[in-house]
């Protein structure tokens, strides 16, 4: 038992929890890189299947495996209190750091209005969630769909400032 003591006396290790600041970095690094781990995906050894991703059930598959790289405990379809008559369950809650991520991926028949208006309603639903204290949406567009990206995540960060952070990528 010293040694343990001695080992964080020293500052060999630290039983400091992460600071906010560093989860938001690898968060941001994690859905900056999707896209490139996305395409590697597609080129396997002696053409073995892979992960395609066709949907946002596959977007939330592979951003699912990712997470583990940095959080241990990654919840997912947790329900929301009920707000307006109905609840919705988060794509995933990371308890330990009060955050929530919501995952869309762009399709044909989604219009930037259609987006806007879903990422809306969920915004309203999670912030009545005890454990969400930070959200953040993660869009996945991979074929560009989105005629003003830039536009779509200043529009939804300006209104709900310090509660809300938007990726849409790649970009």
């Amino acid at each position: 038992m010293n040694s343990l003591i001695e080992l964080i006396t020293n500052d060999y290790i630290s039983c400091e929890p992460k600071n906010h600041f560093d989860t938001t970095l690898e968060l941001e690094n994690l859905f900056s890189k999707f896209h490139k781990i996305a395409r590697q995906l597609r080129t396997r050894h002696s053409g073995r299947q892979t992960l395609n991703i066709n949907d946002e059930y596959d977007v939330q598959d592979l951003l699912h495996a990712i997470l583990y790289l940095h959080f241990d405990d990654v919840r997912t379809e947790e329900w929301t209190p009920s707000y307006a008559g109905g609840a919705v369950r988060m794509d995933f809650l990371l308890k330990d750091i009060q955050t929530v991520i919501e995952v869309k991926k762009t399709r044909e028949s989604m219009s930037a209005k259609d987006l806007g208006e879903q990422l809306i309603i969920d915004i309203e639903k999670y912030k009545t969630h005890p454990n969400c204290k930070q959200l953040y949406c993660f869009v996945y567009d991979p074929e560009g769909l989105l005629g003003n990206p830039t536009g779509i995540k200043n529009d939804l960060e300006s209104t709900h400032k310090g509660f809300l952070k938007v990726f849409i990528k790649p970009e």
